[in-house]
């Protein structure tokens, strides 16, 4: 893809449907409790994106047999090994998919006699890996930094995964606990998993629990203190499993009536037993004015006239999703305030800072907080700015490439002009590769 593209503005009220892609935090945690499964599993509507390829890929350099068909039915069949794995020395590639990072990290420590080489992108160098680190030493891991400490790159040499009381700090990330939960029932014994301090983002937690469940797994989840069997032979055992659409992918067209006008519908998101926290997002958005109904399966997002109202919302349980409100703030009418989200400073980039980066470069003020943003719409600062031209950096951040495309559908100029570019617009391959095509496609 071009190094920027040019976000064309809806010139009429948007009305279509929108298919969305598997979740990637699913696919991802799919992907590595199907290779602890005792024989195959076959994950279906699965996501290909670069996060979910960097896991597939890996798990193959493990010894895994893996094969996909992306063409029909986004399916992946993996052979599981009921918590062995085949390959005892490789070198892996994380990318900047902290789940793969993390999961994996977690996966090879119950290895006996192991030896892996961990390495990313520079970004991924960055983030943090010290709690779950920390963790795997106390069980007997060896980590041999080949960089700064607590970071990648770094070397595993792995003697099985003792379990007993594990104390880990999951403030950073939520996926450090996801990570040793999945791994506990292979541990040597029963393992408890105590949270120094409960600072975590429940929502990706419960997803967790809620999977390892559907595998066929007992655990009992308290809210900082976890207790997992070792040697659990699965209780019916899943050979099939369906991956829902991905629903902070949602929260981007969800917007896109506040933007445009108009009504999306969006499919098989609907239901009430959905895994995803960041489907919550549908009533923080409400917030604003836009009325979002549930038909059957499907939500129906649908804005017509009247006031937007600016928002003033806690994101810590929904953070990924924090950039789509803040995107599109600038429409808004009033002060938006966005809190809860002082953690996503060490994500794919610093999310707090870039976006408000970003706004202030579409004439905003902002007032950035260690762990909230404060977003003061200037519409004829924006009008200004649009004349000129604005090109958004995306800091090779997914999530700021989508959100602020929803902003750039907006006919600022009342003309049908292009007037907002996305720089490095082929970052959104991280986790929804068809976005700027489907976001077409509704046109």
């Amino acid at each position: 893809m071009k190094d920027s593209l040019a976000i064309k503005p809806f010139t009429l009220p948007v009305s279509g449907e929108v298919r969305l892609p598997g979740s990637k935090s699913i696919t991802n945690r799919a992907l590595l409790l199907a290779a602890l499964s005792p024989g195959p599993v076959t994950l279906r509507n699965a996501l290909f994106s670069r996060d979910t390829r960097l896991m597939v890929n890996a798990l193959r350099g493990l010894g895994f047999q893996v094969v996909t068909n992306e063409e029909k039915g986004q399916i992946i069949r993996i052979e599981g090994k009921g918590g062995r794995i085949p390959v005892g020395e490789a070198s892996l590639d994380v990318g900047n998919a902290g789940t793969a990072a993390r999961f994996l990290t977690a996966f090879l420590s119950l290895k006996k006699g192991g030896v892996y080489h961990l390495d990313g992108d520079p970004a991924m160098r960055e983030r943090p890996m010290v709690g779950l680190l920390e963790a795997l030493i106390d069980q007997g891991t060896e980590v041999n930094f080949s960089g700064q400490q607590w970071y990648f790159p770094f070397s595993l040499s792995t003697k099985g995964l003792p379990g007993g009381d594990i104390e880990v700090d999951a403030a950073a990330s939520s996926q450090i606990l996801s990570a040793l939960l999945m791994v506990a029932p292979f541990a040597r014994k029963d393992t408890v998993l105590r949270l120094k301090g409960t600072t975590v983002s429940r929502p990706f937690v419960e997803m967790t629990v809620n999977m390892l469940r559907q595998f066929g797994y007992k655990i009992s989840a308290e809210a900082a203190h976890f207790e997992v069997a070792s040697h659990q032979v699965p209780s019916g055992s899943i050979a099939d499993y369906l991956i829902e659409p991905d629903a902070t992918a949602a929260s981007y067209f969800l917007a896109l009536p506040l933007a445009v006008g108009g009504k999306v519908v969006v499919k098989n998101l609907g239901g009430n037993d959905f895994l995803q926290g960041d489907i919550r997002f549908k009533e923080v958005i409400s917030q604003t004015g836009l009325s979002i109904k549930s038909d059957g399966c499907d939500l129906i997002a649908n804005y017509n006239s009247g006031n937007k109202i600016r928002v003033r919302a806690d994101f810590n349980a929904i953070s990924d999703t924090f950039l789509t409100l803040a995107a599109i703030s600038p429409l808004l009418e009033g002060v938006t305030r966005i809190t809860g989200i002082g953690h996503t400073r060490h994500q794919e980039t610093d999310r707090i800072s870039a976006v408000a980066k970003e706004l202030r470069k579409l004439g905003q003020e902002v007032v950035e907080e260690e762990d909230a943003l404060e977003i003061h719409p200037n519409r004829r600062a924006l009008l200004e700015k649009a004349r000129a031209g604005v090109c958004i950096e995306t800091y090779d951040d997914h999530r700021i490439a989508m959100s602020f495309s929803i902003l750039g559908c907006a006919d600022i100029l009342e003309n049908g002009e292009f007037w907002l570019k996305i720089a490095n617009p082929s970052c959104v391959e991280k986790t929804f590769p068809h976005f700027f095509s489907i976001l077409e496609g509704i046109r």
